[in-house]
C-alpha cells in the first residue's frame, strides 16, 4: 500500500511540475518566437476574444494592417495597452480608427501608427487568468514555493531511497566482515587447541 501512494504522488507531483513547465513554455517561451503576450480584461472584442483569454501579439508592418484587422496598442498616456479592430485608416495622419466588435460606436481617439504594438495571431481561452497569477504577487510567490514543493517530492524520494539502499548495503558489508573476522578468530583459536592437544599426546608417549 505504501509503495502504491508513493508511486501515485511521483506521478501526480510529475504531471504538475510537467504542466508548469508546460505553462512557462506558453507564457514565456513565446517571447523567444517575437510573441508578446496580453491578457483580455473586457469583453469589448467579444465574441473574438473573451475576458482572461490570452492574446499572442506580434509586430507587423503597420501599411500592411488594413481594415478588419485587430491591433493591439497603446490606449493612452498611462500605458494601458488595448485591443480593437480597425475600421478605418488615415494613412495621410498616420491614423487608425478602431472598434470593439461588441461596442456600438467607435473609440473616441484614433491610434497613431507609432502607437501599435501588434496584431493578435492567435489566443488560448482562459489562460490570461494564469498568466496573471504566475506574473504579479503573491501569486508569483505561491507558484514559485509550489514548485520548490513539486521539485522536491519528484526528486527527495530517489534521494532518500539512494541513501536507505547504500546504508543497507554498508549494514550488508559490515555483517559480511564481522562473520569473517568471527570466523578467522574461530580458526585461530582451533588451531591453538590442535597444538595444545598434541603437545599433551607427544608428552605422554615421550612417558
Amino acid at each position: 500500500m505504501s509503495n502504491t501512494l508513493k508511486k501515485i504522488g511521483s506521478i501526480a507531483s510529475t504531471v504538475l511540475v510537467v504542466l508548469m513547465v508546460l505553462c512557462a513554455v506558453f507564457l514565456m517561451g513565446s517571447r523567444i518566437l517575437g510573441y508578446q503576450c496580453y491578457t483580455v480584461i473586457s469583453g469589448s472584442m467579444e465574441p473574438a476574444y473573451s475576458v482572461g483569454d490570452l492574446l499572442y501579439v506580434k509586430r507587423v508592418d503597420v501599411n500592411a494592417i488594413k481594415v478588419g484587422d485587430p491591433i493591439t496598442f497603446i490606449l493612452n498616456e498611462d500605458l494601458v495597452v488595448a485591443t480593437h479592430r480597425v475600421v478605418r485608416v488615415d494613412t495621410e495622419n498616420q491614423r487608425f480608427y478602431t472598434k470593439g466588435d461588441a461596442n456600438e460606436i467607435e473609440d473616441n481617439d484614433p491610434v497613431h501608427f507609432n502607437n501599435v504594438i501588434g496584431v493578435p495571431q492567435f489566443s488560448i481561452p482562459k489562460l490570461g487568468y494564469v498568466s496573471n497569477f504566475v506574473q504579479h504577487p503573491p501569486g508569483m510567490y505561491i507558484t514559485i514555493g509550489v514548485g520548490i514543493v513539486l521539485l522536491l517530492l519528484v526528486f527527495l524520494p530517489d534521494m532518500f531511497g539512494k541513501k536507505k539502499e547504500s546504508d543497507g548495503e554498508i549494514q550488508v558489508a559490515v555483517i559480511m566482515q564481522e562473520g569473517i573476522d568471527a570466523a578467522a578468530e574461530e580458526n585461530e583459536r582451533l588451531k591453538e587447541e590442535l597444538a595444545r592437544l598434541r603437545a599433551e599426546v607427544g608428552g605422554k608417549d615421550a612417558e
